[in-house]
């Protein structure tokens, strides 16, 4: 998932050329991962980036996704490497390859070109000038929708999960009735949490769940329980998220923001 401020670059004349190509009806072909880390050993890490230009060449129509691209791109002239410069002829050698293959599309290769980076701030220039990453999409963090769009994909896997509207009165910061979650409730606390640490929310519900069910089991007192994740759930694992993670800013003073903001 990608986090906040974000930056997705586009090179935008391969993009173009690869949508506007006439292309095969489905592109439902086998992709593969290639590492294209820095190596230890001077001129492997730019075979590499020599090597997935060609292997996409022959699959065109293709697109090429780099993560993290300021690991592959951070800029040559940034100083030394003790003020956090490159100082690794390995790793000029790798940029230099990946500029270089870029020259070498054209807009009858069919290939697109695709970065992500969350410190587009230490990227060499040479990456985004016009020609090659040249088209800059920044990523915000998800609104409350947004949030609640994403933890019903993740919660939706969850065996016998069951959604509700409306939160039970009776017990102080609720997050659902019973066996059943609000998951407006908990977008709504959820303010500035990535995709990523929403799933993890969810799938820190889930294990929850298991020791909640595991412990009735061992004490002899299961009748009645089910192996569902509820609302109690959610709400230890927001309560753990905020402990573990977010300690200056409480739950309770989370809860207090979404009361005042209501009235």
């Amino acid at each position: 998932m990608i986090c906040n401020d974000a930056v997705v670059y586009v090179s935008s004349f391969y993009l173009l050329s690869f949508l506007t190509n006439d292309s095969p009806p489905a592109l439902n072909r086998t992709h593969k991962n290639e590492s294209l880390s820095v190596e230890m050993f001077v001129g492997r890490g730019a075979a590499r980036v020599r090597k997935l230009f060609e292997r996409a060449n022959k699959m065109a129509p293709a697109i090429i996704f780099i993560d993290e691209l300021d690991a592959l791109g951070k800029a040559r002239d940034s100083g030394n490497s003790l003020m956090g410069g490159r100082g690794n002829d390995e790793a000029e050698q790798t940029l230099n390859q990946l500029l270089a293959c870029m020259d070498g599309l054209d807009s009858t290769r069919r290939v697109c070109v695709l970065a992500a980076t969350n410190r587009r701030e230490v990227l060499d220039t040479a990456l985004v000038r016009p020609g090659r990453f040249d088209r800059i999409v920044k990523l915000s963090l998800p609104d409350a929708t947004g949030r609640e769009n994403i933890l019903r994909i993740h919660a939706s896997k969850l065996p016998g999960f069951r959604e509700c509207t409306g939160v039970d009165d009776k017990r102080p910061n609720s997050l659902g009735v019973g066996e059943q979650v609000d998951l407006s409730a908990v977008a709504a606390l959820t303010t500035g949490f990535s995709g990523a640490e929403l799933e993890f929310l969810v799938n820190e519900a889930a294990i929850r769940a298991v020791r909640r069910v595991s412990a009735s089991i061992r004490t002899g007192d299961s009748e009645g329980i089910t192996p569902h994740v509820n609302a109690e759930d959610f709400e230890d694992s927001l309560q753990n998220f905020f402990n573990t993670r977010r300690p200056k800013g409480g739950i309770n003073d989370v809860w207090k923001n979404v009361l005042n903001s209501t009235r």
